[in-house]
């Protein structure tokens, strides 16, 4: 994965089973990697018509996704896969929280933000922990692998494909 904006070249991103920040994918990010959990409960692949979902670090281990709250409106994410460059440009931000089983549903939802809605679009939820800003606002609370309460998602709808390379 590779985001210009934030100088972010190469970050290695790592598929597995499973949903947002759950034990497996809190491992891989612990080890400077990004996550992207897929299947029944997690999203689709690079490329695929839903919900692309990214997961790293802001603070701890490489702090991949350190700068990840600045990426703007009309940046633009690169992912590169199978031989196929897919190009995400940045529509919006959310506010996930760990304490909301709603906010959860919207997080890791086929659209995000909208459980239930049939995705005929691919998009992509970049995704990092709000740690800086949960502690700026006295809140302290944090869950059995230590993520904070509130998550940052930068969300964006794929605008190009082509070859890699």
């Amino acid at each position: 994965m590779t985001i210009p904006a934030l100088e972010i070249r190469d970050l290695v991103v790592v598929p597995y089973v499973g949903f947002t920040d759950d034990a497996p994918g809190t491992e891989i990010q612990n080890r400077g990697r990004a996550a992207s959990p897929h299947g029944p409960r997690g999203g689709t692949g690079p490329g695929g018509v839903g919900n692309y979902q990214v997961t790293a670090h802001q603070l701890s281990s490489t702090r991949a996704f350190e700068f990840l709250p600045r990426l703007g409106r009309g940046d633009r994410v690169r992912v590169e896969a199978g031989g196929v460059r897919y190009t995400y440009r940045i529509t919006g931000t959310r506010e996930t929280s760990f304490r909301s089983p709603r906010s959860l549903r919207e997080q890791r939802a086929a659209v995000p933000g909208r459980p239930g809605v049939e995705p005929t679009t691919a998009m992509i939820t970049l995704s990092t922990c709000a740690t800086l800003e949960d502690h700026a606002a006295g809140n302290y609370w944090s869950d059995e692998f230590d993520n904070p309460e509130h998550r940052i998602d930068k969300i964006g709808v794929l605008v190009a494909v082509a070859p890699a390379g």
